[in-house]
């Protein structure tokens, strides 16, 4: 049978207590509905809930949440329990709460997302062998790999602080290892955070998402969401996060960037999309300008060129499609001008990226 996650928005003056009680109702009449609770999570901070149950459909687990109390769930999702247990650490209830009247669980399920991207400014220049080294060090700070390619690492974190930590220590570990292998890499980490049902059917679909838009951001070889800042200094006693390596998104800049990749990510395969056109977002083209080019380092025409490379490079990496259809992918006006960026930009033409590339 599938799996599920629902979430519940509950009211503040919810405890852990009531969660307890609303979930030993579920169980009790559980079996009418064909499902089964595995185990759930409840942040008092945040006032939400989230259940694990086995079930036919969601609207068995609807169904048994209203029967069972009435409190049924503001969204469920179908998930793999191999993702719920990479992001949250589990898929049954913890050891030590089973033996417990009520098996009350006051366990958050609040994560801090890390997305690391290692950045070839040149691709004959490519070593798989770096980011393996990196990822070896997650576990020393608790956190959770939870898919991890030739180029990119994402890790899950139950703390904002040992979030930062490591990424301290995986930037430097990676400045050693570059130094040594005379590489020209570039190693980019993001950190959001988030919760794992939120309005999409995708597990932490919202927290991903900004890491993934935040990599695009050159401010310093760490950027973290103001939601990680805030988690961290309440770890933390306010302390201050300033640093040359480490940037901290401002609330208006992440509002900026969300409404900028919205609208790149839904129109940068089309090439007659100009910079005239980024006018519909409702900023001045100097607005545009400064906004961008403070975040990124890049003008507009770069940062939709540089974009619109990237999609490019991980076409050729899935080999289905040949440099002409690539180019044309990805709104480039000419197979010829695609390959003179490309070439640019890798050090390699396209048509000799994929028989050289190092598996």
């Amino acid at each position: 049978m599938p799996i599920y996650m629902d979430r519940h928005d509950v009211s503040d003056i919810v405890t852990a207590e009531n969660v307890a009680q609303l979930h030993q109702e579920d169980l009790k009449i559980q079996h009418k509905f064909g499902c089964r609770g595995l185990t759930y999570w409840f942040d008092d901070k945040r006032n939400t809930a989230f259940c694990l149950i086995e079930a036919p459909d969601s609207q068995a687990i609807q169904q048994m949440h209203l029967h069972a109390h009435g409190q049924v769930p503001h969204k469920v999702i179908e998930v793999d329990p191999v993702l719920v247990e990479s992001f949250l650490g589990r898929i049954e209830d913890p050891a030590n709460t089973r033996q417990t009247k009520l098996n009350s669980i006051n366990d958050p399920a609040f994560r801090a997302i890390m997305r690391m991207e290692l950045i070839y400014h040149r691709l004959m220049h490519e070593d798989t062998s770096t980011l393996r080294a990196i990822s070896e060090m997650v576990p020393e700070y608790n956190g959770r790999i939870v898919e991890q390619k030739m180029d990119q690492l994402l890790v899950s974190f139950t703390s904002a602080s040992a979030a930062i930590e490591c990424a301290n220590k995986c930037q430097l570990t990676f400045s050693e290892l570059a130094s040594q292998n005379s590489s020209d890499a570039t190693l980019k980490i993001a950190i959001s955070a988030g919760v794992p049902v939120t309005n999409e059917n995708v597990l932490f679909a919202k927290a991903i998402e900004a890491a993934k838009r935040i990599c695009h951001i050159n401010k310093a070889a760490i950027v973290i969401s103001p939601d990680v800042a805030d988690w961290y200094q309440n770890e933390n006693l306010n302390a201050d996060l300033t640093s040359e390596h480490l940037y901290s998104l401002t609330r208006a800049e992440e509002t900026f960037l969300h409404i900028l990749m919205d609208f790149v990510e839904s129109r940068w395969e089309d090439e007659q999309l100009r910079v005239d056109d980024f006018t519909a977002l409702g900023f001045s083209k100097s607005q545009l300008y400064r906004k961008l080019t403070e975040l990124t380092g890049n003008s507009p025409n770069s940062f939709l060129k540089e974009y619109r490379l990237k999609k490019a490079l991980h076409l050729l990496l899935k080999n289905e499609a040949n440099v002409s259809e690539v180019s044309a992918l990805t709104g480039f006006n000419s197979p010829s001008y695609f390959a003179k960026c490309f070439k640019k930009k890798y050090g390699i033409a396209p048509s000799d990226y994929l028989p050289n590339r190092k598996e």
